[in-house]
């Protein structure tokens, strides 16, 4: 038997174990989701501000449901998604082995109109290094290049075959790595790049002006959850597709002087 067959008989009992009269139900249904215990701007704070909580919030109005919300650290969140101890997790940008922890919108079409919202990722240096990217490839590189545990950009970095570091948990403590010498570069979100570039490190750094990649980032769903509830759970993409499309969102949207 495949791992993949079994996955799919694991998914079906999984589904089976839950009352089916609570299924689907949309009224007064509870869901959990964790994200990322850091502050990401403008999506998102520890304390549940940011464009991707009004963005929820206009989805659990759509649908008359409550999201419950567990800031935790990254790593834990995948895993507890993985385990199934939560419904969701969000923003999480799509990478092949990522399937194993939940269902992205589109299920093996991954559907990008139902994205959260799109960042990308930027190569930070000290102030005065020679490290430059050119989009393709990094030159004058004479150490390492690091980036935050268990974020996706680390297989670009991988796939340059390079030294590469995922020792820092935040952004700005992968910033004060880099400012000692312990790494040559620092590849970072363009939200905490902008925080950074914005902040006390800021004239110690540099950022360099061409993305590694940009990438849509998804509310994606525990395997539990779309096994029991799947009529909710294409609810919830649909909505979150309609709620970031519409006029109030787009407005916040532009106050935040961000793109689409």
């Amino acid at each position: 038997m495949t791992d993949r067959i079994k996955r799919c008989c694991a998914y079906a009992l999984l589904a089976l174990s839950f009352p089916a009269a609570a299924a689907d139900k949309v009224g007064d249904t509870n869901v959990t989701l964790c994200f990322e215990q850091q502050d990401v701007l403008p999506w998102r704070t520890e304390k549940g501000g940011g464009l991707n909580f009004e963005l929820l919030k206009m989805v659990e109005k759509r649908l008359d449901i409550h999201f419950e919300f567990q800031g935790i650290p990254w790593k834990r969140c995948l895993a507890q998604l993985k385990a199934n101890a939560v419904d969701g997790a969000f923003a999480v940008s799509y990478k092949p082995d990522r399937r194993e922890l939940g269902e992205y919108p589109g299920g093996q079409q991954i559907d990008a109109g139902k994205r959260m919202h799109v960042d990308s990722y930027v190569v930070i240096r000290k102030k005065g290094s020679r490290v430059d990217w050119d989009g393709k490839s990094f030159r004058n590189l004479d150490g390492a290049v690091g980036f935050q545990l268990g974020y996706s950009v680390g297989d670009v970095l991988r796939a340059q075959n390079i030294e590469v570091d995922e020792g820092s948990q935040r952004a700005d403590e992968l910033a004060r790595k880099l400012i000692a010498g312990r790494v040559a570069a620092a590849a970072v979100g363009g939200s905490d790049a902008h925080g950074l570039m914005n902040g006390p490190l800021a004239p110690q750094l540099e950022q360099l002006p061409v993305p590694i990649i940009e990438k849509p980032y998804f509310l994606i769903l525990s395997h539990g959850m779309v096994a029991a509830r799947p009529q909710l759970a294409e609810r919830i993409w649909r909505a979150v597709e309609e709620a970031r499309n519409s006029a109030a969102y787009r407005k916040l949207e532009a106050i935040e002087g961000v793109r689409h």
